[in-house]
């Protein structure tokens, strides 16, 4: 097996698919998509969005200090798309696309209420990086639709099929691998879940 060298490049995939809304009553929401997410930390509870610098939602983003995630599904794919090729200076994203904005809890920033979660934050630095400026920002809320909760309480985003971005296409997730940890799970414990899992099914037809 050989390997090519290429020039240096952003070439970490998959990566996210999210839409980015943010504006103010008054002046207006816009919608962004945005790949260059991610956490980057646990507690405090914080994340970051990369923006070019001449991007409509940029100048919305830095005056207004806030922003929300909202995390995409196959549902969305087309939205995701057009958010992210059609400019807000040309048209209201949300009325062109039946998006319906929702009021967030902590920022003034719009959510999204088709999306499935959504992550308000707020901008506490913004760093030049060259092509694109980092927001980093601390998470103060996160949304979750109700319908994606089991009767266990846990969340199950995978029901709704979330997708992501793969060098340059959109894709949906595939089957689960494996839990966090399955890698060195005891065979005790392995066989107990599997006993919990049969039962859920049971329990769910």
């Amino acid at each position: 097996m050989a390997k090519i060298t290429w020039k240096p490049g952003t070439m970490i995939y998959p990566v996210p698919a999210v839409m980015v809304s943010c504006g103010r009553e008054g002046i207006g929401f816009n919608i962004i998509t945005v790949s260059w997410t991610g956490t980057i930390c646990t507690n405090p509870p914080m994340t970051y969005i990369s923006l070019r610098r001449d991007r409509f939602s940029y100048d919305i983003i830095k005056d207004c200090g806030d922003f929300v995630i909202n995390l995409s599904t196959e549902a969305l794919a087309f939205a995701t798309d057009f958010c992210g090729v059609r400019s807000g200076r040309e048209v209201d994203k949300f009325a062109h696309l039946g998006l319906m904005p929702g009021r967030s809890s902590k920022v003034n920033a719009p959510l999204i209420l088709e999306s499935p979660v959504n992550i308000e934050c707020i901008v506490k630095e913004i760093v030049p990086l060259g092509s694109h400026d980092m927001f980093i920002s601390e998470v103060v809320a996160v949304n979750v639709d109700d319908q994606y909760i089991d009767s266990n309480g846990k969340f199950s985003l995978e029901r709704a099929k979330p997708i992501c971005y793969n060098h340059g296409a959109y894709f949906s997730l595939g089957k689960n691998l494996g839990h966090f940890g399955f890698s060195v799970i005891k065979e005790k414990t392995k066989k107990r879940k599997e006993r919990e899992k049969i039962l859920y099914k049971k329990h769910k037809s």
